[in-house]
């Protein structure tokens, strides 16, 4: 992979922040962080849309899991114009996008479940966030940092946890529908630093014919990273969204203590994502997944045994340290292996990741209402994570052997 250090003489074992641009880096980490508040927002004040709209657990569900569907199928256009025009471009135009969505929204208001769900493919811009900020971050860095500079834009999930605090205080306080609305202004205000300190690197590859951006696909490589992301990242956003609606509806907490709790979650979650892509750049990414998907198929088939708001709670956020880590060991070995197509690599997995979260927090909405409880839904996505445990312990030798010796990366 080109990179503007490599461009610029800087020597390739040189230190991580010398190694790169770093104004681009935490523009992306920015853009990230206030993208994922919003692409998550439903899930907060899902307690209170439900109260003021009448919704069913299953229509609860939906509505909280149609923002990762439309964000994980706009993650792949999104990687595609990347591609095309660079990541700032692409950048502006989803924020622009999801800024005016949002205003509309508020300013009209929202009267129905049909509008929840337009407003839910809305907020999957922001979702889509991901296909831009990580390859804008990401060519600026030479491969032995690859981890690290994805695993430090990408804690900008931690956007999640502004969300989970924020919002319901907020929507007690002005109403759910004024949320809205005053999400625009932090949204804004990051657009314009956004802006003024991003910036594509020079080296790019060259805009290749449309056809030619699915070429990966033909690879069983990229399905097997896309799987194991829909497991990570999907389990990570699943949750997030769906951890509001957990908690009040088990332990019967009002939705701003519902939202502390998820909050604490989702931090743990967001937290280790660098610290996943570092562990995966120093013991390999192959070793580090394979981890995580021991402790978080634990941990997600434990929680229906918790009797108590402790014991749960203690039990998810084990989950989300897991899932955080393998979301950043993920995105350590994709460049590794898609270096020339990481702009379309990152919409693929993302893509495949978003799909993961929405089969899950669909999943429980459903599972609550036709069995009146998450059990069955927690149970089967822990059961994906030993399938993903399974996969990987079938591909790690030819992967090693394939491309991993030849690059001189630990995988």
């Amino acid at each position: 992979m080109t990179t503007a250090s490599g461009a610029a003489g800087t020597a390739p074992g040189s230190g991580f922040w010398n190694s790169g641009h770093w104004p681009t880096l935490v523009a992306a980490f920015l853009y990230f962080d206030l993208a994922f508040m919003v692409w998550v927002i439903l899930g907060p004040l899902a307690p209170s849309i439900s109260e003021a709209l009448g919704l069913t657990p299953a229509q609860k569900g939906l509505m909280v899991a149609v923002p990762t569907l439309a964000g994980a199928v706009l993650r792949l256009v999104n990687g595609l114009l990347v591609d095309r025009i660079g990541p700032k471009r692409s950048g502006a135009i989803s924020q622009t996008i999801v800024i005016a969505g949002l205003f509309t929204a508020w300013l009209m208001g929202v009267h129905s479940f049909t509008g929840t769900l337009v407003l839910g493919v809305i907020l999957g811009f922001a979702g889509a966030s991901f296909a831009i900020a990580l390859p804008l971050a990401s060519r600026w860095y030479p491969p032995e940092h690859q981890g690290k500079a994805m695993g430090l834009a990408g804690m900008g999930n931690s956007g999640t946890v502004l969300a989970a605090l924020f919002a319901p205080g907020l929507a007690k306080l002005f109403g759910w529908n004024a949320v809205l609305g005053l999400a625009c202004i932090p949204l804004t205000i990051v657009f314009f630093i956004y802006l003024a300190m991003a910036k594509d690197a020079p080296g790019a590859p060259a805009p290749k014919k449309l056809v030619d951006y699915f070429e990966p696909l033909k690879t069983a490589d990229a399905w097997w990273l896309m799987a194991f992301y829909s497991v990570t990242f999907g389990g990570f956003v699943g949750l997030a969204a769906s951890l509001p609606i957990y908690f009040t509806d088990q332990f019967h907490l009002t939705p701003v203590m519902a939202g502390y709790c998820t909050a604490a979650c989702v931090f743990a979650g967001s937290l280790v994502r660098p610290m996943g892509g570092a562990l995966a750049d120093r013991i390999g990414g192959v070793k580090a997944l394979m981890m995580v998907f021991v402790v978080a198929a634990l941990a997600l088939a434990g929680v229906p045994q918790a009797a108590t708001l402790p014991a749960a709670l203690t039990l998810f956020v084990i989950a989300m340290l897991a899932l955080g880590t393998g979301n950043g060991s993920v995105f350590q070995l994709v460049p590794q292996r898609f270096a020339k197509e990481i702009g379309v690599m990152t919409g693929l997995v993302g893509m495949a990741g978003g799909v993961g979260g929405f089969y899950l927090a669909s999943s429980l909405g459903f599972a609550k209402q036709w069995s009146d409880s998450f059990a069955p839904g927690l149970y089967i996505f822990a059961g994906l994570a030993v399938l993903a445990l399974g996969a990987l312990l079938f591909v790690k030798g030819q992967w090693r052997r394939a491309w991993g010796a030849a690059e001189g990366v630990r995988i």
